[in-house]
């Protein structure tokens, strides 16, 4: 009988931005290249931070409003649009571009991983559901994240529940995600920039009226560890892999450095579009 594929679980404390889009980047080039584990990864951000799509233009933030309201800004090595980290649990998975579960297109392993979730999300008594293929962030996407589901992203009662992005060079895949655990959607609309205070409002009700946190679709507080247990067992079951317990290598904290200091915590990267 076949032993499942090994893989390694983090659970990583919470950090600023910077940091967690650096360690994301170091685990990915070291499990593309063998080595280190395909690793799954659980995190949280403090303090709140938004986190800009990797192409997404800096001008759609109000810098003035985010620091007033003590928000970090970052922007990440992925794509999709702006995002509020807080109150929520936010996932990685990275590993080399031919590992079984990482291969083919982009939105084949997409719906791999969809699933780990999806089960993982079964598991805490939510009644979720994949996003159709057709549903695609377009050039005209509006710049808040949570606005539409892309394909195979989960909803719950046909809100959006968790948001995916996904990449891939260097002979390594990198997709994160967040699930809003408890709070309020529409917090990220104070930050972004609008034509006037009446486009704000608008915007604040469709986003209130097309994405859900955890607490609203199953009516109860699930914290961050109830949440990496449920989800850690959807993707061992959903995958097929054994998970076991691990940390950053030595090598992965020297790299996460380097990346935090010269590309996530630097001005030029966060300002380059």
């Amino acid at each position: 009988m076949n032993q499942p594929p090994i893989w390694r679980l983090l659970i990583t404390p919470p950090a600023a931005g910077a940091w967690n889009m650096a360690v994301d980047e170091a685990i990915a080039a070291h499990a593309g290249r063998g080595e280190t584990p395909p690793t799954l990864r659980f995190y949280q951000w403090q303090p709140a931070c938004v986190s800009l799509g990797r192409h997404q233009p800096l001008a759609d933030i109000d810098l003035a409003r985010c620091a007033a309201l003590g928000y970090d800004l970052v922007r990440r090595p992925t794509g999709g649009r702006a995002i509020l980290h807080t109150d929520e649990l936010t996932y990685s998975v990275a590993g080399r571009q031919e590992d079984p579960l990482l291969a083919g297109a982009v939105l084949d392993s997409y719906l791999r991983l969809s699933q780990g979730l999806l089960v993982g999300l079964e598991g805490l008594g939510l009644r979720v559901a994949k996003a159709p293929p057709s549903g695609r962030a377009n050039a005209d996407a509006g710049p808040v994240c949570f606005e539409v589901p892309s394909a195979y992203e989960i909803v719950a009662g046909g809100k959006k529940l968790v948001g995916s992005a996904q990449s891939r060079r260097g002979g390594w895949v990198l997709q994160h995600g967040t699930l809003p655990l408890v709070g309020d959607v529409t917090r990220l609309v104070e930050v972004v920039v609008f034509p006037d205070e009446a486009e704000r409002s608008l915007q604040r009700e469709l986003l209130a009226g097309r994405a859900t946190t955890v607490e609203a679709a199953l009516g109860r507080v699930v914290n961050f560890d109830e949440a990496a247990k449920a989800l850690a067992a959807g993707f061992g079951q959903a995958l097929g892999i054994h998970l076991e317990a691990g940390e950053l290598s030595p090598g992965e904290i020297a790299a996460a450095e380097a990346l935090q200091r010269q590309v996530y915590g630097h001005e030029e990267w966060t300002g380059r579009h």
